[in-house]
């Protein structure tokens, strides 16, 4: 056996080694930015029901007393190819831009290419309804104009080490129809930022 050839042959390994890990870190890379690229959820507000409502009027003191809790049904669609876990997220209900009844929506996973629904109830905080001046006159016509927020907050990991965070948003104008406890005029907007 010749000097050196031990050498050679662990300075050959080492380099094949070397290029076959270089190799599959390319491929993960490639595989993370293409199969694997993250998707926007899509969050919609499939239905707003009232649940429970009374509704009483004191015509002396031109005062309104309202209790509303109403359940609002949430389906996220996750279209990666790699599950999504979601966290810190929550239903608010507004009445004309004030907030006035939020409701936390449990940590949990939606599974690739999975649509899960969310049900949230929100109850109605009525000092903060009753506190706005527009509501005697809304409450007069019947009509409730209400909006609906639901922010989904998540994480989507790529082969167990690249992240990528998903911060998703669900608007809804609707009007609730005091007489006969409906929801009319139901108009969504969505958006999803998506960072590495």
């Amino acid at each position: 056996m010749k000097k050196g050839s031990g050498c050679k042959g662990s300075i050959v390994c080492l380099m094949v080694t070397l290029c076959v890990v270089i190799a599959l870190v390319l491929l993960g890379v490639i595989l993370a930015m293409t199969v694997f690229k993250p998707r926007h959820p899509i969050t919609n507000v499939d239905s707003v029901r009232l649940q429970n409502m009374s509704l009483d009027m004191d015509i002396f003191s031109m005062s309104v007393n309202v209790n509303l809790t109403l359940e609002v049904d949430v389906s996220v669609n996750n279209p990666n190819k790699l599950g999504f876990n979601y966290y810190n997220s929550y239903a608010q209900l507004n009445y004309r831009g004030q907030l006035i009844g939020e409701a936390p929506i449990p940590n949990g996973h939606i599974l690739a290419e999975e649509i899960k629904g969310l049900n949230s109830t929100l109850t109605v905080m009525a000092d903060r309804l009753v506190s706005n001046s527009e509501v005697t006159k809304d409450v007069a016509l019947g009509l409730l104009p209400l909006n609906s927020l639901v922010r989904i907050f998540g994480q989507v990991n790529v082969l167990g080490f690249i992240k990528f965070y998903v911060a998703s948003t669900s608007s809804c104008d609707f009007t609730l129809n005091l007489s006969n406890r409906t929801i009319v005029d139901n108009k969504c907007q969505e958006k999803t930022k998506i960072s590495g």
